[in-house]
């Protein structure tokens, strides 16, 4: 309530301000992303996929140019994020809060949107709750439960009966592990055994003896990315549990471009699910895949990449529906129920919980020309995430 009241008086006090800048021929937006810090990545990434989509498409909509004002949180940093939400909208006269790599910043970020009334375009943060924080967000990431929930009831039809689940032990591992046992144990399936192991530097071989004396059909998976894919794949393979005997299923992180680099033979048959695969044949995936390896010195886009681009694209039609009305109300109305074709895919937004509905692909790691890449499978289209108004 204190913080509220605070920010109450701040935006009285610079509404002139706030005014006066609304009323000018451009349309600020406020980059929120840990650019330093252990996320740094992450937020480099998202940050090249929104300036892809300025550079496609010009600075210029309805009218206006497009300014960026970037804020760094070093995060994750909750109480940092709101405090330069609240600088954005003040001091930097913004007109939408974007960014948001991760859960806590986009939660800390949550009450200014509200107090501020501006549209907040939440481009990853993948719990979630996050877009029941205010009636001004709309995400054009991913949800882990939308992934995993999906993919456990996969699981089980492709004729899996008994799986069990690893992960690292915070909270997207946690959302991880719940969606995908829900999914799988609905379908029919069982969970003979569920383990989670330390977010740094963990030494795997115990957890992975102890899925070994467990003699699952098949092992979840959940870990960040970095080293850790690599890491577990090796303690997995070394214990003789890696396909086609254990089936291996998990998160696309797990066999990232990178992590399959590392991983060799190793990732051959590791079965992952995800919103964007970067080896999706179609042109305008392909025209993304290229332009942004272009841009950014050969690297690949990932999914902080399409999330980035993607809240781009979305802002920059609700500005065309609302003619440049910048007003927070506008935009989401604008933003509710808005559908178009992405690299990754068909997607939209739900008009009800402003959320991303799009489609869950299933990918198997298999050699092609050479070269490990991960084949889809099997594709699950308009995919909701199941657990809004439930937690």
């Amino acid at each position: 309530m204190k913080t509220k009241m605070m920010f109450a008086t701040i935006l009285a006090a610079g509404l002139s301000w706030s005014v006066h800048a609304g009323a000018q021929e451009t349309v600020k937006i406020g980059v929120i992303l840990p650019y330093s810090g252990p996320f740094a990545d992450a937020a480099n990434q998202l940050q090249a996929g929104i300036d892809l989509y300025i550079a496609k498409h010009g600075s210029e909509v309805a009218g206006k140019t497009i300014e960026l004002v970037k804020k760094d949180t070093g995060g994750p940093a909750p109480d940092v994020a709101q405090r330069l939400a609240q600088e954005l909208v003040v001091r930097d006269g913004v007109d939408i809060i974007a960014g948001f790599a991760l859960t806590p910043e986009a939660l800390g970020a949550a009450p200014i949107a509200t107090e501020a009334q501006k549209l907040m375009v939440v481009m990853n943060a993948a719990t979630s709750i996050v877009v029941e924080q205010s009636d001004y967000i709309v995400r054009t990431g991913v949800t882990i439960p939308q992934l995993n929930t999906a993919f456990g009831q996969w699981a089980f039809e492709s004729g899996v009966k008994e799986a069990y689940t690893l992960v690292a032990d915070y909270g997207p591992g946690h959302d991880a592990e719940k969606a995908f046992a829900a999914g799988f144990t609905e379908a029919g399936g069982t969970i003979v055994g569920a383990d989670r192991t330390p977010v740094a530097n963990p030494d795997f071989s115990a957890f992975v003896q102890r899925v070994r004396d467990a003699n699952p059909e098949a092992v979840y998976i959940f870990v960040p990315g970095g080293a850790q894919p690599a890491a577990i794949g090796k303690a997995l393979s070394d214990r003789g549990l890696a396909p086609p005997d254990t089936k291996i299923f998990a998160q696309g992180e797990l066999t990232h471009p990178e992590a399959l680099e590392s991983m060799g033979d190793t990732a051959k048959g590791i079965i992952t699910t995800y919103h964007y695969s970067l080896e999706r044949d179609d042109p305008l995936n392909n025209e993304f895949r290229e332009a942004y390896r272009e841009a950014n010195g050969g690297r690949s886009p990932d999914l902080f990449s399409i999330g980035g681009y993607d809240g781009m694209h979305l802002i920059y039609e609700a500005l065309k529906k609302t003619e440049g009305d910048t007003s927070g109300d506008a935009l989401i109305e604008a933003a509710k129920g808005m559908a178009w074709d992405s690299p990754r895919g068909p997607m939209s937004i739900d008009p009800e919980t402003r959320d991303v509905v799009q489609t869950v692909y299933i990918r198997e790691v298999q050699e092609v020309d050479g070269e490990l890449q991960n084949v889809i499978i099997h594709e699950i289209p308009d995919v909701k995430d199941p657990l809004h108004g439930t937690q």
